[in-house]
């Protein structure tokens, strides 16, 4: 009897619950690749071009890159640094995921860096997980919607490194000044070596102390990229004031605060060297959409 009464309204409360449902999964879980990458050099044998290359757990070099590896204990964190210098521009560089633009596509950024013979990788700004913000990677404009007040980390084509505002400058603009990657996370930490942050920011409802990952410029063509462990009880995590500060300790003149959390990750000589958690309990890789890599 109730349910002759009320079936319409039992059928449109399941119809509503399945369609909120299907949303759901189509926005966090069904992958769409919208645009496949043009890149001749992805799932290439790496490039012979280079000699003299010398490689260790903790260094690299050959004749157009030198990276070297440490291991900082700071913050009641350990943090991993990735001294860079190239000779050129063209040795940092982005990835994307699959090697596709789209939503949910996402890999480990240990695979995307193999799949790109990277030397040294880090997770990007994960732009999958945003309907917004400037997506350009290559040279190549993927996603112009901006985002009120978002603070953008730019890599020109001469590999300077700048911070933009996207509600004041178009992405269209941005490659016309020569934009190669842009890379939309956030925020910026330090602009012409001064903290760009307060000691209360943070990135939306995340805790005060994080895995983090960073990139900076310390002066032309040289480059740190910083990764820290986090909310295990080995390591605590940093706040973003206190990623900037060891930023600014490493000298660098512009850094740009990248994705975190699960996502933190670095790649370094065919292994992951820092220690990937979600919730703290299991020390494993978050599948994400993009990474900063050095590559011939």
């Amino acid at each position: 009897m109730f349910f002759k009464r009320h079936w319409w309204a039992i059928v449109y409360t399941l119809a509503l619950l399945g369609f909120t449902g299907y949303l759901a999964v189509d926005t966090f879980a069904i992958s769409r690749v919208y645009t496949v990458v043009e890149d001749t050099e992805q799932n290439t044998e790496k490039s012979s071009s280079s000699d003299n290359v010398v490689s260790t757990q903790t260094a690299y070099s050959d004749d157009n890159i030198t990276i070297s590896l440490t291991e900082y204990r700071e913050y009641d964190t350990s943090i991993y640094v990735a001294d860079v210098q190239v000779s050129s521009p063209e040795y940092l560089k982005t990835a994307l995921a699959q090697n596709a633009y789209g939503r949910n596509v996402t890999e480990k950024t240990s695979e995307m860096a193999e799949d790109n013979n990277a030397i040294l990788a880090i997770n990007g700004d994960y732009y999958g997980a945003q309907e917004s913000g400037y997506v350009i990677r290559n040279g190549v404009i993927y996603r112009d919607t901006a985002s009120d007040g978002q603070e953008d980390l730019v890599v020109y084509q001469d590999g300077s490194l700048g911070i933009i505002q996207e509600d004041e400058i178009t992405a269209q603009e941005l490659l016309d000044n020569g934009a190669q990657q842009v890379l939309s996370f956030g925020p910026d930490l330090l602009e012409n070596s001064t903290i760009s942050v307060s000691q209360s920011d943070e990135v939306g409802k995340a805790k005060a102390s994080n895995p983090r990952t960073a990139i900076g410029m310390i002066d032309d063509l040289h480059y740190v990229f910083v990764v820290s462990d986090g909310r295990t009880s080995e390591s605590t995590g940093l706040s973003l004031y206190q990623m900037a500060e060891f930023m600014q300790s490493l000298g660098a003149e512009t850094a740009y605060n990248l994705d975190g959390g699960g996502s933190s990750t670095m790649y370094f000589n065919g292994k992951v060297v820092n220690n990937p958690t979600t919730n703290g309990k299991n020390i494993q890789e978050r599948s994400v959409s993009d990474i900063v890599y050095i590559g011939e």
